[in-house]
């Protein structure tokens, strides 16, 4: 299983020193841009999501294209 956590940068040092204590846990550290871009693909699921649902309206592909 794999979790991501957000911790405050000073009690980040502590825990990772914990985690890496146990054998059967592997800790990896993510850049802040990684951590923004896994926040903004997990919104965009979610959106889908909510579009497939009916809960949120879509636009055409096409008007996004002409927006760049």
């Amino acid at each position: 299983m794999k979790v991501l956590l957000d911790i405050k940068d000073n009690k980040a040092k502590h825990l990772l020193e914990v985690l890496k204590g146990l054998s059967y846990v592997k800790t990896k550290t993510i850049s802040d841009e990684t951590a923004l871009f896994l926040d903004e693909v997990k919104e965009a699921v979610e959106n889908l999501k909510l579009v497939r649902k009916g809960k949120l309206k879509a636009r055409p592909a096409k008007d996004l294209l002409n927006e760049l």
